[in-house]
């Protein structure tokens, strides 16, 4: 039904690269083999961190919401508010609440607020950075309408 992955912009894909440069000054002092060794493992390992970070995903599926390391049947869900550059900042700041399950990206200026309406759940909301806030919460609206089916 629904299925974003956050993946990172592309210009930070130069941040492995400035890291195993900045490795391999590091070693060049002791060696051009060890300096060779740290740019491999500065790049491999920037390169992972940062594939880790965008490996985020947020699907609508079987009539869960799966966000991140949340998985969420969506009759526990409430209403959903999507939220612009502006608002989304509001949530993620001062309007927070400590409790709420949040899946931030920071290079993602658009989300969802998603009320949690379980009593048993003492999460108050989600909070989702997505591209797309309108289509997730089209996707839930219809994820809910086939659950009660």
């Amino acid at each position: 039904m629904y299925d974003e992955r956050l993946t990172v912009p592309r210009s930070w894909w130069l941040f492995p690269v400035v890291i195993g440069l900045t490795f391999a000054l590091i070693l060049l002092r002791l060696s051009a083999v060890g300096a060779l060794v740290g740019l491999v493992v500065g790049i491999a390992a920037g390169a992972a961190a940062i594939s880790s970070y965008g490996s985020a995903r947020i699907r609508v599926v079987q009539g869960s919401l799966v966000a991140g390391p949340a998985r969420i049947p969506v009759d526990a869900l409430g209403a959903a508010q999507a939220l612009g550059p502006a608002d989304a900042a509001a949530w993620r700041g001062p309007k927070a609440d400590p409790r709420a399950f949040m899946l931030l990206r920071s290079y993602v200026p658009t989300a969802l607020r998603v009320e949690v309406s379980d009593p048993t759940d003492p999460t108050p909301y989600l909070y989702l950075s997505t591209r797309s806030p309108m289509k997730l919460a089209e996707a839930l609206d219809e994820a809910r309408r086939n659950a009660r089916t």
